[in-house]
């Protein structure tokens, strides 16, 4: 029996196991009920980005942007796309720089919109600026192997 895939949900922050065969059936939190693997981004606070990023069995790739960036808010359509598309073996969130200060300062964070790929603990890849859902998608699936 296989011990499942860690998972923090990004509703409440609490640690889930989820059986990867189950990752497309919508897995929900244990805790409070929240859809674990949906393909909806879901804006977060920057703690619960770190315990994700840390914690997470699948690729977490983090949107760090904010209210008033004009190419922030154009890409966030884009941002959602993909997410629907790379779910269930992705997950897509948002922290708003802006009510997260200390993400900036931890991540040497320039210039928004910045696009950070983490899995298994690292930090593995980053994109800068506005991009389409398809550029999106290709940055993932070429610095991770997603499942099928």
């Amino acid at each position: 029996m296989t011990a499942g895939l860690k998972l923090v949900c990004h509703d409440c922050g609490s640690t889930n196991r989820v059986p990867p065969e189950k990752l497309g059936a919508a897995p929900k939190c244990g805790t409070c009920g929240a859809k674990l693997t949906d393909g909806k981004v879901r804006d977060i606070d920057f703690r619960t980005m770190e315990k994700s990023a840390k914690s997470d069995d699948l690729p977490l790739l983090v949107d760090f942007w904010a209210a008033w960036c004009g190419p922030c808010r154009m890409m966030a359509p884009q941002f959602a796309q993909a997410a629907k598309a790379l779910a269930p073996h992705a997950r897509l969130a948002k922290v708003d720089t802006q009510s997260n200060p200390d993400a900036t300062v931890r991540y040497n964070i320039r210039g928004i919109p910045l696009l950070i790929l983490f899995h298994k603990g690292r930090e593995l890849a980053r994109l800068t600026g506005a991009r389409p859902a398809a550029d999106i998608e290709a940055f993932v699936r070429q610095n991770v192997t997603l499942g099928a």
